[in-house]
């Protein structure tokens, strides 16, 4: 019989393919996880719960598939649009974005429904509105609500379930209060037609393109005040631009010209503006004429990407390209060098740029390739390797959008078709690819929570921002929320952790119930109070009453973050210890700021570890621990050994490295 401890000290990899199972000779293998959901890799080979998300408001109307695309003024300026069905919604620092005029309430009524007086407010039925600063009657403010029963100085409201609002024991009104309609811009843009807009930013406008519409300006005055145009395209290019069958439907940024690519009636040609007057098409052979461009091939290939860093890669249906200059300089209609690389093809999906390496989807929608420069003293050129080769069922379904959150862990978010959301820790210098998986709180139906769209935002505190829509099953109605990923690090106490989605944080003076919680009517959620858990409550009336009073609180669903090693190879002394009767009899757990996991060897055999003694107070948070902690594992010898390791409460966990100590039998 053979002793063994092995280490496993990075997982690198993230979750690899069960079909690497009989693999274990190769690096990757120890470094790779049979499970990885809800947790992300750490460019540091750890492992890291991912944080709750934030709830921040429901789209337009919940009936429509909506989008959410960026926009940065600047880096301490952000918005997140929100899109749906031929209307924009606007998100800033979090919040809503309300209409510049606020209508003064001048009375409400004590009835069912209440009625409330705004003289000449200018409200329709149906009308979403926010409701703040009235006297007296405070149980209407901070919410969103909807208009009915308008007539010229008067109207009732709903709530977003369509419920009627009825103020018969609220507080008597006593005076003031405003009511504000939520920021809504038309544009020409459908709901079927929303998932194809491309789009592309300069300073405080934004270029859209889609095969159907003409060219699109979005621009951006106030927080309040954006104008969508169709700009004038001058020069008379030749193919024609922006007319009937040759609208571009795709558009990017390069050495200071705005780029269309992909009509209906040349798919595989190119336009570049004059440098620097990006609506300014005339061509010439100057260095600052615009220039047009068909890339030559043997079939019809459309242009499916444009991907913009020292070079132009270009990404169509038959291969991928790469436009340079012939002199080594800037590009200009008499220097332009395009080659083609490989025949890989590319999915109708927007690529993300990652330093100077484009990440794109191969035709099929499964495989996701790093389109890179690669060379050396003899040969130099790009190549395309497939990113998904060891986690090739990660993507099965296929992937539909990508997002890039640079920081604070270099994380490529994927979205899959069935609404879950893949991550990739991508930080190629330090050899760390690593995929995980994440299912959202809440359900849709029968099924999890389906997240339909996802964002980032870049910001200057060290935590880019990812905005979500989620699609769930809310008091039996379907709801989309816009919701964002809290950051990953929230301090060094429990107290400030946020582990629950579509969640509300609080913060302030001892209560004994949370109330603002109407997104979640009727829901069973789960709750940490004070740093400590707390049992779960359904929500009614928009609140929830704690068991004890609470300073800080963070009220949401629950999710399960959890990993699970592939099957270990401690070696025997005949050779391999695959194939023979193994037992874990032990295993030392290096952990770093965490509280209330289990371990075991699967979800089915496990063991809470303790981190609570008898001097802690039970309604308090245990304070974080960091170090190492010793579990016996019970049972007898197993061919499948593994190392389950959960955390199924609102606590945080972050797993360093697993040091085994295991028998193997020789037979």
């Amino acid at each position: 019989m053979a002793r063994s401890a092995p280490s496993f000290s990075a997982f690198s990899a993230g979750e690899i393919s069960p079909l690497l199972e009989g693999r274990t000779g190769i690096e990757k293998y120890k470094e790779g996880l049979a499970d990885l959901t809800n947790m992300i890799v750490m460019p540091t080979g750890g492992t890291k719960r991912r944080p709750g998300t934030e709830y921040l408001g429901e789209v337009k109307s919940s009936s429509v598939k909506s989008r959410l695309i960026p926009f940065q003024f600047k880096t301490t300026d952000t918005y997140i649009l929100e899109f749906g069905n031929e209307i924009m919604r606007v998100y800033r620092n979090g919040a809503q974005v309300l209409n510049a005029t606020a209508k003064t309430i001048t009375a409400a009524t004590k009835a069912s429904p209440g009625v409330l007086t705004s003289n000449s407010h200018g409200f329709s039925n149906g009308d979403e509105i926010f409701i703040e600063s009235v006297g007296g009657m405070t149980e209407l403010n901070g919410r969103n609500y909807r208009v009915a029963n308008s007539t010229t100085n008067t109207f009732t409201l709903t709530d977003l379930f369509d419920v009627a609002i009825n103020t018969t024991s609220f507080t008597t009104y006593t005076s003031g209060g405003t009511a504000t309609e939520i920021f809504e811009l038309a544009t020409p843009y459908p709901e079927a037609k929303v998932p194809d807009v491309r789009f592309v930013q300069s300073a405080d406008t934004m270029y859209f393109v889609h095969p159907e519409y003409a060219i699109r300006t979005l621009t951006r005055s106030d927080h309040n005040n954006w104008t969508f145009a169709t700009p004038s395209i001058s020069g008379s290019p030749s193919p024609a631009l922006n007319t009937s069958g040759n609208y571009p439907s795709v558009v990017t940024f390069f050495e200071q010209r705005l780029v269309f690519a992909n009509t209906a009636a040349n798919p595989q040609t190119i336009w570049f503006s004059k440098n620097a007057d990006y609506t300014n098409f005339t061509a010439g052979t100057g260095d600052n004429d615009a220039l047009i461009y068909t890339i030559a091939s043997n079939t019809v290939d459309s242009i499916r990407y444009l991907s913009s860093t020292r070079v132009l890669a270009i990404g169509t249906t038959g291969g991928e390209f790469v436009l340079t200059s012939t002199n080594d300089g800037p590009v200009t209609p008499t220097t332009t060098l395009i080659r083609k690389y490989s025949n890989y093809g590319t999915a109708n999906v927007e690529p993300v740029q990652v330093a100077d390496v484009t990440l794109f989807l191969q035709r099929g929608a499964r495989k996701v390739r790093e389109f890179k420069f690669v060379g050396d003293v003899n040969t130099s050129g790009y190549a395309a390797p497939d990113m998904t080769i060891l986690a090739e069922h990660i993507s099965q379904g296929g992937i539909t959008q990508f997002a890039y959150q640079q920081e604070p862990e270099s994380i490529v978010w994927a979205l899959r078709s069935d609404g879950t959301l893949l991550g990739l820790t991508y930080r190629r210098e330090e050899e760390v690819v690593g995929w995980h998986k994440h299912t959202i709180g809440g359900v849709f139906g029968s099924g999890q929570a389906i997240v339909e769209s996802i964002a980032p935002l870049p910001t200057d505190t060290g935590n880019d921002d990812l905005y979500l829509i989620v699609k769930r099953t809310i008091n039996s109605q379907t709801k989309r929320y816009v919701e964002v990923l809290k950051p990953f690090d929230f301090g060094s106490v429990t107290t400030a952790a946020f582990f629950v989605d579509s969640g509300l944080a609080y913060s302030g003076s001892a209560v004994t119930s949370l109330s603002g919680l109407y997104h979640l009517e009727g829901q069973s959620v789960a709750i940490l109070a004070n740093g400590a858990t707390h049992p779960d409550e359904t929500v009614s009336g928009g609140g929830i009453t704690l068991d004890y009073s609470s300073t800080t609180a963070a009220v949401g669903f629950s999710y399960t973050s959890q990993m699970q090693t592939m099957r270990i190879e401690s070696g025997s002394e005949d050779g391999t210890s695959q194939g023979k009767p193994k037992r874990i009899h032990a295993v030392t757990l290096r952990l770093f700021e965490t509280v209330g996991i289990e371990v075991g060897n699967s979800s089915s055999e496990i063991d809470r570890i303790p981190f609570r003694d008898s001097s802690m107070a039970m309604d308090e948070g245990i304070p974080l621990f960091t170090g190492d902690k010793e579990i016996e594992f019970p049972g007898g010898f197993d061919n499948d050994d593994r190392i389950y390791v959960r955390q199924s409460q609102v606590l945080p966990m972050t797993v360093l490295a697993f040091y085994p100590r295991m028998n193997t039998f020789d037979i």
